[in-house]
């Protein structure tokens, strides 16, 4: 008879969890929802074919030779690679993998404060702030990197010494999969700042200079990109764009209907009105910064799902006074989780994944469009940019907004909004040929008036509109 001890349980309940997750991405029907999808699997084939990341736009019309920085270029690569193996379940299932990944890496840091229901609720609550951003994009490859780099700095703190430089090998890691290594480094600083506040007088200008050293470090190696120390300066530039306060995932927190955001707050109110929750001042300021950073924009309450739990594990043990026994690798749940995570995906790559028209992919739409209408300049919607890319249609505007900045971003936004004057001048000034927006979009009733316009195609997802007179 097999005897389950603490450590086997606690092992279960990750390993089970991180199956889940990986089941969820491997499976769900939305991790593929996204339209920046179509057009970054489109660069990294481009990236695998010429050897080298782009430095200019080679995909729009209204920005071509324009400078831009492409730097989730190993992720776009990573995913093309993925789709030319196995068309999009090969996506998929590399996605399913590094969200799975993460999970398991959480698990393992969370199992060794909580045990149990605990333990289970806790990791939960975390993953479903991340349920937003399960989307086939960059940002889930670099998942893994965040939620080891987040460990690795608090294992450093449970040691009461300086991360190892080796940590910085992750920071070229993520440099180079995504924007979201600032956010690393960022948090970097709070850690250093605990170590110099609970170090002993005599001891504070080494721990400085060992904190100092690991800092300069990780910011040398998120220089070690194709782009040098404009990649650096990437994330800066990007944050002090003022339209990106239009784009969904950018905006703040919806509390009009229930939501996990809402859920995980109300679940740490509630804890902390009845249970004495201790953080240290600088980790309390850190979540209430995360905290802050979610509601303020969508996009980060996947960061909040790694670092939330993780800053609390141990507060929550000692205000629960749940056991604490040190966890064993586990190695024969280890092995069940990761032939049955193998089964997974090997099921997903045997079910080939066939898209049709969607809110973001008018396929339909584009095939009704003429090859000589289509080889003209076109006005489309922000959301079908990435598909016309992945047709080979340059778009006139898609959701690198980075590439677009502020002023073109602003113009767009008001002729998409309606703006007779604004739509009007970009059709002559461009010499649009055709247009195509989601039916309920203002500039489709614009262009139904429009003279010399005409609809050649309509359906739920998109409606086409073609030039009659030159």
């Amino acid at each position: 008879m097999i005897a389950f001890t603490a450590s086997d349980r606690r092992n279960a309940v990750v390993a089970g969890l991180a199956l889940g997750a990986l089941a969820l991405a491997l499976f769900s029907p939305g991790l593929l929802n996204d339209p920046d999808t179509w057009w970054h699997v489109k660069v990294g084939g481009w990236i695998l074919d010429h050897h080298q990341a782009p430095r200019v736009d080679l995909w729009s019309y209204s920005r071509a030779g324009a400078a831009w920085t492409a730097h989730e270029w190993l992720s776009e690569a990573l995913m093309a690679a993925a789709y030319r193996l196995a068309g999009w379940a090969g996506v998929t299932a590399l996605c399913g993998a590094a969200f799975s990944l993460a999970t398991w890496l959480m698990g393992r840091r969370l199992a060794r404060d909580l045990e149990g229901t605990l333990l289970l609720v806790v990791l939960v609550l975390g993953l479903s702030l991340m349920g937003g951003s399960l989307l086939a994009r960059p940002h889930l490859l670099a998942l893994p990197v965040l939620v080891a780099w987040v460990g690795g700095l608090m294992a450093a703190r449970d040691r009461g010494t300086a991360p190892s430089p080796w940590l910085c090998a992750l920071m070229v890691l993520w440099a180079n999969l995504h924007g979201g290594w600032a956010f690393g480094l960022a948090i970097a600083g709070p850690f250093g700042l605990e170590a110099l506040i609970a170090a002993r007088p005599g001891a504070r200008l080494k721990v400085a200079r060992d904190w100092g050293l690991f800092g300069t470090l990780a910011l040398a190696c998120a220089a070690l990109t194709p782009f040098g120390l404009e990649g650096v300066m990437f994330p800066i530039q990007q944050l002090s764009m003022k339209s990106l306060a239009g784009i969904g995932e950018w905006r703040p927190a919806d509390f009009s209907r229930l939501e996990p955001m809402e859920i995980a707050l109300l679940a740490l109110i509630g804890l902390a009105l009845t249970r004495p929750i201790k953080l240290p001042p600088v980790r309390l300021a850190l979540l209430v910064g995360m905290i802050h950073l979610a509601l303020s924009h969508g996009r980060h309450q996947m960061l909040l799902g790694v670092v939330g739990p993780m800053l609390l594990a141990a507060p929550l043990a000692n205000a629960l006074a749940a056991p604490r026994e040190a966890s064993a690798p586990g190695r024969w749940v280890g092995a069940l989780a990761a032939g049955l995570a193998v089964a997974l995906l090997m099921l997903r790559l045997a079910l080939p994944i066939t898209r049709g028209d969607s809110a973001n992919a008018p396929m339909s739409a584009l095939d009704s469009v003429p090859a000589a209408v289509r080889a003209s300049p076109v006005l489309n919607d922000y959301g079908f940019g990435g598909y016309l890319i992945w047709r080979d249609v340059r778009p006139y505007v898609d959701s690198r907004a980075e590439l677009y900045r502020d002023a073109f971003l602003d113009h767009y936004g008001s002729l998409a909004a309606g703006d007779a004057g604004a739509l009007e001048a970009t059709l002559a000034a461009r010499r649009v040929g055709w247009t195509i927006f989601p039916p309920g979009a203002p500039a489709v009733a614009l262009m139904d008036r429009e003279p010399g316009w005409t609809r050649i195609h309509a359906d739920r997802f998109a409606v086409v509109h073609a030039r009659t007179q030159p």
